[in-house]
């Protein structure tokens, strides 16, 4: 199957007793046994497996051309889920521009369990390597990365982690599988936040794991059964219907995005544009070589340098909605110093370049008239 069919068909079947096109939402927690330890059918306890979970989880490793795709509560829980493969000792690299969540749980929850971080610009592919011992286990990237929409070449990378024989994780939100497929470019794992474009409607807060090997996904699920950290029914619903239209809303969303990107370099109050679709973004030959399109995602800063002049724009703004989040139908405006990555030192935001009049859009599918016009009256 192609991709734009494999969204609405990928691993999925109608429900077996009454032939319901779409999975309905079984919403128990048990299921009936025969005898004891032998049940009426696959199903015990929905914290293992439930059957509208399932068909979510089957329609992810579809979509990302995996083994095994596992549905969790959260995006974090998700991530928190894959460290639990390692123990005190062992060691991390990571890029150095990151969620502001991933951050934290790296260098906060995880701060005392012995496991060591690297954070590192992953387009440095010698101070990276520099970087792997003995002891390093994972290699962690998002590319798009949020905020400032860097990228880091997959393939490249993943070269490098089978040569040392290293895990290899990418978080794909910004991208989607729409228009990045980490596994096929050699990574092991693929994350997401599928409460963003996959779930694409706002309404919903999950994450995703898909992993290429099967003994891999197996004994992540294990992890992800005896921690508790799984995706109920009513939830699993949203994020599946919402992957059927994933293809044709991030079509949208890539149209209004280069629209938006291209309004933004041509005005006159703004500094820089973060969007790998413009030719003068320093990664547009890394995103036109494993990306189909460059998304919606935009950032910028004002030639002012501002915190007062990034407020008063985002306070402006009425098609955009000022609030946390991204990849829904509607367009959002966010703050990162003071919202999403507000978790990251100062210093730390600095030096990576996240600076107090940086303004990140998640545009959305509106008309794009609406939304220029939006954009304009909020520089006024």
């Amino acid at each position: 199957m192609k991709f734009n069919t494999k969204v609405i068909h990928g691993n999925q079947h109608h429900e077996e007793v009454t032939g319901a096109v779409m999975p309905p939402v079984f919403q128990t927690s048990t299921y009936a046994q025969v005898s004891p330890g032998k049940p009426v059918g696959d199903y015990e306890y929905s914290r293992a497996a439930n059957p509208t979970r399932q068909a979510l989880e089957d329609a992810l490793a579809s979509i990302e051309n995996g083994a095994r795709g596992l549905a969790f509560a959260s995006g974090l829980a998700a991530t928190d889920c894959l460290l639990r493969l390692f123990k005190a000792g062992d060691e991390i690299i990571a890029m150095d521009d990151l969620y502001g969540g991933t951050y934290r749980l790296f260098t906060r929850l995880y701060k005392d369990s012995g496991i060591k971080f690297h954070f590192v610009d992953m387009n440095d592919l010698e101070k990276f390597q520099s970087l792997i011992n003995e002891n390093t286990k994972l290699v962690w990237v998002e590319t798009p990365t949020n905020p400032l929409m860097k990228l880091a070449d997959i393939a490249e990378i993943a070269k490098i982690t089978k040569k040392h024989n290293l895990l290899f994780a990418v978080d794909n939100t910004f991208a989607t599988p729409y228009l990045q497929k980490p596994l096929d470019l050699g990574a092991d794992i693929v994350m997401h936040s599928a409460t963003k474009y996959l779930g694409g409607h706002s309404d919903v807060i999950a994450g995703a794991l898909v992993i290429k090997d099967k003994a891999l996904g197996d004994e992540l699920h294990f992890k992800q059964f005896a921690t508790g950290g799984t995706l109920g029914p009513m939830d699993s619903f949203l994020v599946l219907r919402g992957i059927k239209t994933l293809h044709l809303r991030v079509q949208r969303h890539c149209e209004n995005g280069e629209k938006v990107a291209n309004f933004l370099a041509n005005h006159p109050d703004v500094d820089k544009v973060f969007y790998p679709g413009l030719p003068d973004h320093p990664f547009h030959e890394i995103a036109k070589k494993q990306m189909s399109g460059f998304g919606g995602m935009v950032s910028f800063t004002f030639k002012s340098g501002k915190k007062e002049d990034a407020i008063s724009f985002l306070e402006k703004v009425k098609v955009f909605t000022l609030a946390e989040s991204l990849g829904g139908v509607e367009s959002l405006a966010n703050h990162p110093t003071t919202m999403t990555h507000a978790s990251i030192p100062e210093d730390k935001r600095l030096e990576v370049g996240i600076t107090d009049d940086l303004v990140r859009l998640s545009v959305g599918v509106e008309d794009i008239d609406d939304l220029l016009a939006d954009l304009e009256q909020a520089f006024r």
